[in-house]
């Protein structure tokens, strides 16, 4: 096989993938979930509520930026839209217009600096390394997607 390109993709063979709705990467410790107005306007709709109703429900302003609400529960803090079904599997009620930054999870920049990173991410999200096979053309676009 030929060396990739670019050594600080260490991933050029791609990787593995496949979410189990377990609900840990929405879910824990205080975080961030970051949308932009776009998203904002999308989610308002698909909730059929008002664009500033949807900003007093569930976003807040931090750093200058607007991040989802979180609520407390057994497993620290969740996003506002994690739903849990009687035998815990998680779901997101806005899967459909979910920000980029949940949509492109794992493949954030900060999990593929290092073999290291993706595995340190991996001890938390049992669908890493698991499922379905992304090569790493298709991984650079998601990567790339998240603002």
């Amino acid at each position: 096989m030929e060396l990739p390109q670019n050594n600080s993709e260490w991933y050029a063979r791609g990787l593995r993938f496949s979410c189990t709705q377990c609900g840990r990467c929405c879910s824990g410790p205080a975080g961030f979930v970051w949308f932009t107005p776009a998203e904002a306007q999308q989610i308002a709709e698909h909730l059929g509520i008002a664009l500033n109703s949807f900003y007093e429900a569930y976003a807040r302003k931090l750093r200058g930026r607007w991040s989802m609400q979180e609520r407390d529960s057994v497993s620290g803090r969740d996003c506002v839209f994690l739903t849990r079904d009687r035998a815990g599997r998680a779901a997101c009620s806005i899967y459909p217009v979910r920000p980029a930054q949940c949509r492109t999870w794992p493949f954030w920049p900060e999990n593929l600096v290092t073999p290291e990173g993706w595995r340190r991410a991996a001890k938390s999200c049992p669908g890493m390394d698991r499922g379905r096979f992304y090569p790493i053309e298709q991984i650079r676009i998601i990567r790339d997607s998240n603002p």
